[in-house]
């Protein structure tokens, strides 16, 4: 069973959104917040939007 997609609430800074993902992917937050500043900045911000759902459909681990 695969562990569900939470925002991380120790490894943040804006919405945790990030680290929960690299938290999930077993990867480093950095690595992940690099490439997600990549797909902002060639994807004409819709990965913006993407970023503002996922803040607020992923619940927060605990």
């Amino acid at each position: 069973m695969m562990a569900k997609l939470k925002r991380s609430t120790s490894d943040k800074m804006l919405f945790g959104v990030c680290g929960g993902l690299a938290k999930h992917f077993d990867m480093d937050s950095t690595l992940i917040r690099v490439i997600w500043a990549i797909f902002v900045l060639v994807g004409w911000g819709s990965p913006i939007i993407i970023y503002a759902i996922m803040a607020m459909i992923m619940p927060p681990e605990y």
